[in-house]
């Protein structure tokens, strides 16, 4: 077992390593793509370095928990201090010895047994924080693309509503429509600035969100074509299955070190012999005489059954959160497969029929109204029916993302932790 702790920190090191070497040198304003923000994190993330370091404190503790009891050195003294003849040293005895500790009842493999479980926890600790810094850096990603895209609208917006306003301002200098156009049309695009305005405040929030992730500013374009990609989200969801996740992984691993406690725990209600050698001085001879000693604790008082139960209460309790854990996993993953399903279709409704006749309708209105065919509240309806379709399929494909980004946490494999 010891080999694959020791394989398992070499992976972890090495993987740190490779992230920090492949990091991708991106120019301040290059575009940044979803790849390079992933190994842009993961050569910068502390929680990687924490869990590395959990790696590694778990194989030292492995190679503590196979060391057998150090042994003793022991001198005595005796006769040595007292009175008449035995005033001073004149009479001293001189013991010098060796004890040597022997473990039974299996303790040293028992401990070696939680150190190795508890070691397997360390690894599938470490690929949890993996998928959560994944999922960290697409969720930061899609935000930030998506505050982006708002904002483009925003502007959109603004400099419509400005088109708005010299098109009322010219129908009302030619005569053909009343003042009041020109203050309606006045206050759209004072609502427009202020709404691009605030866009343009919550996308470099998004963009700073992202940067901590990463470990740079984030000055360059994101990737929209990635942002607007959607899978069909038609069709039933495939049947939720959490087995062989990450999620089980750890409360798997949690049951495997209970079990070992409770190995442990019984391991140590047979007690150890101490048992060790020496040799006596005798001084009023100059004779030397063998010692041989023999120690064996009597467990009176602590027999060891109350470690017992409770280790076994402990297994109790870390068997009952593996079945809590598996009903949660596959309660989250059904919510995720649904959630990315009603996003795909509500982005790909969005972007596609309504957005297309969005668009058609609010051209049409732009025409009428310069034209004189058609009226300002018409326009102004139009345009904000525009805006909210362009507004409801970033918001629907976000949505998407992120519960795609859970979903993907959710059904990430688990290590394989199988070795001799």
């Amino acid at each position: 077992m010891h080999r694959l702790i020791a394989a398992m920190l070499a992976a972890s090191a090495c993987a740190s390593t490779a992230q920090a070497q492949t990091a991708p040198a991106v120019a301040a304003d290059a575009p940044l793509s979803l790849e390079q923000a992933l190994a842009l994190a993961g050569a910068t993330a502390p929680s990687l370095d924490a869990a590395e370091a959990d790696i590694r404190a778990a194989a030292a503790g492995r190679a503590v928990a196979g060391l057998r009891p150090n042994p003793e050195i022991t001198i005595d003294a005796e006769n040595v201090a007292g009175s008449g003849v035995y005033r001073g040293t004149r009479s001293m005895e001189t013991t010098t010895a060796v004890a040597l500790p022997i473990e039974l009842g299996g303790k040293r493999s028992a401990r070696i047994g939680v150190a190795d479980a508890r070691s397997r926890r360390a690894a599938v600790q470490a690929a949890i924080t993996q998928a959560e810094l994944r999922q960290s850096v697409i969720q930061a990603y899609a935000e930030a693309a998506a505050a982006e895209q708002r904002l483009a609208t925003a502007r959109e917006q603004a400099q419509i509503a400005a088109d708005g306003l010299r098109a009322a301002e010219a129908r009302v200098a030619a005569g053909r429509a009343s003042p009041i156009e020109v203050q309606r049309a006045d206050v759209a695009r004072l609502n427009a600035g202020a709404a691009a305005e605030r866009d343009r405040r919550l996308a470099e929030v998004a963009r700073f969100t992202l940067a901590r992730l990463i470990g740079r500013p984030v000055t360059g374009v994101l990737d929209s074509r990635w942002f607007g990609d959607v899978r069909s989200g038609y069709g039933p969801p495939p049947q939720a299955d959490s087995t062989g996740t990450l999620a089980l992984a750890a409360a798997d691993a949690d049951l495997a070190i209970a079990d070992a406690g409770v190995r442990l725990a019984r391991s140590q209600r047979m007690p150890d012999l101490t048992v060790g050698t020496g040799a006596r001085y005798l001084r009023e001879t100059g004779d030397t005489a063998a010692v041989f000693s023999l120690s064996i604790p009597l467990p009176l008082f602590n027999t060891g059954r109350a470690a017992v139960d409770q280790a076994a209460a402990e297994r109790r309790r870390a068997e009952a959160q593996q079945r809590m854990a598996r009903l949660a996993a596959d309660q989250a993953i059904a919510r995720a497969q649904a959630q990315a399903a009603n996003a795909a279709t509500l982005a790909t409704n969005a972007q596609g029929p309504a957005l297309a006749a969005a668009e058609e309708t609010a051209r049409i209105a732009r025409i009428g109204y310069r034209e004189g065919k058609s009226g300002q509240l018409d326009l102004l309806d139009a345009e904000r029916t525009l805006a909210d379709t362009r507004l409801a399929a970033i918001d629907a494909l976000l949505t998407y993302h992120i519960a795609q980004a859970q979903l993907e946490r959710l059904t990430a494999p688990a290590p394989d932790l199988q070795g001799n």
